[in-house]
């Protein structure tokens, strides 16, 4: 995994040994999604998805030691085997937008975009994610857990490079 965190958005770049459609598929189906998605250790309860621009991604996630958030997608631009632009934000469970639990410093809403490139069987994903209408604290504190992220970002990949070894065998 590489990442540039230089900028004012945070970037991350991962090989996976699986064909592009697989991972595409493992990104846009909730029987993949609850598989992989989210915090490693978090059990992913997906309560809906609806995989099409403005469409949503609404799910639980329960730490191990009992705590429950909810997170929401909203999809703004699908290019099957290509590119997913969502906005992610934390969410109540009817769906609504809500501050995230631990800092009310974390934007409302975070603009992600993920594309995917194939070589000889290798898919490259490069995840793009920015803030969304923040306030400048807001950006100065996106900007500031960017090192975090990537942990987080990188056990989460972790979790998809092992259910896609899984679907493969």
């Amino acid at each position: 995994m590489t990442s540039n965190s230089e900028s004012k958005e945070l970037v991350i770049t991962r090989e996976f040994k699986a064909p592009r459609d697989l991972v595409f598929k493992a990104w846009s189906e909730a029987e993949h999604l609850k598989h992989w998605w989210g915090p490693k250790g978090f059990e992913i309860t997906v309560k809906g998805l609806d995989f099409r621009p403005n469409g949503f991604f609404h799910y639980s996630m329960q730490s191990p030691d009992g705590g429950q958030m909810w997170g929401k997608f909203v999809y703004r631009e699908i290019q099957p085997n290509e590119k997913i632009v969502w906005l992610n934000c934390f969410s109540d469970e009817e769906g609504n937008i809500v501050r995230a639990p631990f800092s009310d410093l974390i934007p409302l809403e975070i603009h992600n975009e993920v594309t995917f490139s194939e070589t000889n069987s290798i898919t490259t994903i490069t995840l793009r994610s920015r803030p969304n209408n923040a306030t400048k604290e807001e950006q100065s504190f996106f900007e500031g857990m960017f090192e975090s992220m990537e942990q987080g970002f990188g056990g989460t990949f972790d979790q998809l490079e092992q259910y896609l070894e899984e679907r493969r065998s």
